[in-house]
């Protein structure tokens, strides 16, 4: 079974809304306007390009990044890995035609599915309610949090505020940096 990663920057209380200057949100950009800039707290960004197989999008994340990411010198290794889009509105021609294999899967059984699949590890980025659906299903299996010490109060958030059995995560690795974000790696226990 392939592991499913789940990788986000999130503010100390669990926003994860517009971190890079996205518009339309009110503290766009907070990751680099808030926080002073240290390249080692990102290595873990190096790293999962290096070992993830393929990367999982929202609709919404895949418009976004799609325009973008294909060229962007940042994420080389995203360009050959498959990618896979949870979508029930997108078509064929919605996809664009220089990322490479693009699949579109129509529900949260697809996605159980795939991770039943021969490879790697499948990261998803972005993606706010795909990754609240995915872990109410209980198909996320690890978390890559990089927590930063602001506080936004409202936004998108990462994780359900759906009434349900408590989840409990291992920590695997961590470390805090000069900057004060916070590197968190969760296992989730079965």
């Amino acid at each position: 079974m392939r592991t499913l990663i789940s990788t986000a920057f999130v503010s100390l209380d669990g926003v994860m809304e517009a971190p890079g200057g996205e518009p339309g949100y009110r503290n766009s950009g907070w990751t680099v306007e808030l926080v002073d800039f240290l390249p080692e707290a990102y290595e873990i960004k190096g790293r999962e390009q290096g070992e993830a197989t393929a990367l999982l999008l929202g609709r919404v994340s895949y418009e976004a990044f799609s325009p973008v990411w294909p060229d962007m010198e940042e994420f080389p290794e995203y360009r050959k890995m498959p990618k896979y889009v949870v979508s029930t509105t997108l078509t064929e021609d919605d996809l664009v035609t220089n990322w490479g294999e693009t699949t579109i899967l129509r529900s949260l059984d697809e996605v159980a599915a795939l991770k039943e699949t021969e490879g790697g590890p499948i990261i998803v980025h972005g993606s706010a309610a795909l990754n609240r659906s995915l872990s109410d299903a209980g198909l996320i299996d690890r978390y890559h949090l990089l927590v930063f010490p602001v506080l936004l109060g409202a936004g998108k958030r990462l994780f359900s505020e759906a009434d349900k059995d408590a989840q409990k995560l291992r920590l695997v690795e961590h470390e805090v940096y000069a900057n004060g974000i916070q590197k968190n790696v969760f296992d989730v226990v079965r």
